[in-house]
């Protein structure tokens, strides 16, 4: 059914990356005597330039850390919150009842430039000129374009052209799609970075520069330009009005990344560690609380009873992340309750033979369950930037709604987030999934060659969920990096793109990883799945009840006997479902042995080792 290719291998570092670009300067990091932080944070800034369609310095990650020193996971939220000004009255008051996909009103304060800093000055070794140095080299002199960039762009030309000149200017030079393979460069982007590098030089002492740094970009020359761009600029959203945006320079200046302990669920002899309920990630914890319960490894990993047995418990766990999980700054989320043995095994007896249409929320604590109004009722029109995507592979362009909305339905584009994890050979670990900013969620603002992140639209305006729009809140995030521990040691990071399916995708790895003998690639390669069953976490918020999509490499038996237990069965191409990556670390009787694997769907993502 799929080949079991090897895992890279090696001892002095390992590195898995969504672009080849990210992993060659990570591992150049650590060649240099850097660690797998200032790998991390350096690919991080990379991943920027030569990925705009995936992500922007204006974006927003969640970073897992295994600090070898100090022996605990460490999550870093570098997900920013929403303006003082974004209320449900203020966005009910421009008529809207959804906070739009694209433009300048679903702004949140951009976290991810504070959150690389973060992870920098507390982990790292290196200075903030070290590890622009690449991203400003790139942007300046330019980087051979991949073909889905050409594609996004393309898919928003004519949006661009008619309501985003500034977006135009950068990205359609002499008003042209740029060809695929082209050297394309982003002068503006590369003089923000190189301006701070040059502020933060300024002071004697690593931590110092760091901290000038981060005020440059808070306080400083960004935070004035984002200020002033929201501020006197009236932007075309999905909405179809113009509007102008929410977010300040106090808003900018009043944020900073957190450091937080992360949520942890034990399973069969590994510890997985996830970032907390303010993003999707324990909704994987949820899903492998349920699925202890079942004999996995008894199961073909391409037949129908593993498939159906891993989506239906999808579905239980994501239905709680619509009832349950928000920012738990504003929200109490009951998360000791929803990640126990005693809530799972009740809520395991819901999984049938037959394919569940409803959205089924449980009752931790007792408490009762609230879902959105309209929940997944939204509307179909969709618009350049947002909601679902055409993916292009193997065979004809499929439309699914896998991904973050980086380009319209007319695109070919796949796009959506970014991920990276590196191990070093002290053995420390890393995982991040960079995302937002993406070139067609906001126009450039022009002194930073950037557009600001719409992470705004996950938010409902509808009172009293945990998911409701409030000032200074993060959204429910999708983006989720993850860690393992095996037998109480730090072992393997993971993580993919993918908007809703990430945990869905990671899940799917872990799982054939740990019960099917697969190697780290051969997990990756193995043929996937996912459900749309739920709300999207996106504009327009619509739901698919019941829909699950597997790649074309499944037998026709399979998708037949899925069919014939109530799944609404979609088939894409063969190599069409996710973009993960790993790394992982073994000790044996010759030493540590460091592996990675990277996903071969769309050929962009890369795995070293040496």
């Amino acid at each position: 059914m799929f080949t079991t290719r090897p895992e890279i291998r090696g001892t002095f570092g390992a590195v898995a990356s969504t672009h080849w670009l990210a992993s060659a300067i990570a591992m150049g990091m650590l060649e240099r005597g850097g660690n797998a932080f200032d790998a991390a944070v350096a690919a991080g800034f990379v991943l920027q330039v030569v990925e705009p369609h995936l992500n922007g310095p204006l974006g927003e990650v969640p970073i897992l850390t295994w600090d070898a020193r100090k022996s605990r996971v460490d999550a870093i939220c570098g997900q920013g919150v929403t303006p003082a000004a974004a209320t449900i009255e203020a966005f009910r008051g421009l008529g809207l009842d959804m906070v739009p996909g694209t433009g300048l009103l679903a702004a949140c304060v951009p976290g991810a430039f504070d959150a690389w800093m973060r992870l920098l000055r507390d982990y790292g070794t290196m200075n903030v000129a070290d590890v622009l140095a690449p991203a400003i080299h790139y942007a300046g002199a330019g980087y051979p374009l991949v073909w889905r960039i050409p594609a996004a762009i393309a898919a928003v030309a004519a949006h661009f052209s008619e309501h985003w000149p500034t977006s135009a200017a950068v990205y359609l030079p002499n008003g042209n799609v740029p060809a695929t393979g082209s050297l394309f460069r982003n002068p503006a982007l590369a003089e923000m970075y190189r301006r701070i590098a040059e502020e933060a030089g300024g002071v004697a002492g690593r931590e110092a520069q760091i901290e000038r740094a981060r005020n440059a970009w808070s306080q400083g020359f960004v935070a004035e330009a984002i200020d002033r761009f929201c501020r006197t600029q009236e932007i075309m959203d999905t909405s179809g009005r113009r509007h102008s945006g929410l977010l300040t320079g106090d808003d900018m200046a009043r944020w900073e990344a957190t450091v937080e302990r992360p949520l942890t669920l034990d399973y069969h002899g590994y510890t997985v560690a996830k970032c907390g309920a303010w993003c999707q990630g324990p909704v994987l914890l949820q899903q492998l609380a349920l699925l202890k319960g079942f004999d996995l490894a008894a199961m073909d990993p391409v037949g129908a009873d593993f498939v159906h047995t891993v989506t239906e418990c999808a579905k239980l766990a994501f239905a709680d992340r619509e009832a349950w999980y928000g920012d738990p700054d504003f929200v109490d989320v009951p998360v000791a309750a929803l990640l126990s043995d005693a809530y799972a095994d009740k809520r395991r007896k819901l999984v049938g033979r037959e394919a569940s249409l409803a959205l089924r929320p449980g009752s931790p604590d007792g408490r009762v369950p609230c879902l959105p109004a309209r929940s997944g009722k939204g509307p179909e029109a969709l618009s350049a930037g947002a909601g679902e995507q055409t993916m292009a592979g193997v065979g004809e362009p499929t439309t699914r709604r896998h991904a973050e909305p980086t380009v319209g339905r007319d695109g070919r584009a796949a796009g959506d987030t970014c991920h990276v994890d590196v191990i070093d050979r002290w053995g420390n670990m890393v995982a991040a999934t960079p995302s937002g900013g993406w070139l067609a969620s906001s126009p450039v603002i022009p002194e930073l060659g950037c557009g600001l992140t719409t992470r705004g639209q996950m938010f409902w305006l509808e009172e009293g969920l945990p998911t409701s729009l409030a000032p200074r809140k993060r959204p429910r995030t999708t983006l989720t990096p993850s860690l393992a521990l095996k037998d109480g040691a730090p072992y393997m990071a993971f993580g993919t793109p993918g908007g809703d399916q990430q945990d869905q995708w990671s899940t799917l790895l872990f799982l054939h990883h740990v019960h099917h003998s697969m190697n780290l690639q051969a997990a990756i390669d193995a043929p996937a799945f996912h459900t749309e069953h739920m709300p999207s976490s996106f504009w327009p918020r619509a739901a698919r009840p019941g829909v699950l999509v597997l790649e074309g490499r499944f037998a026709p038996a399979v998708c037949d006997a899925l069919k014939a237990r109530g799944h609404v069965v979609e088939t894409g191409p063969d190599w069409s479902e996710g973009r993960l990556c790993a790394c992982a670390q073994e000790q044996t009787g010759d030493g540590k042995i460091l592996k990675a694997a990277a996903n071969a769907r769309g050929m962009q993502g890369y795995a070293l080792g040496r």
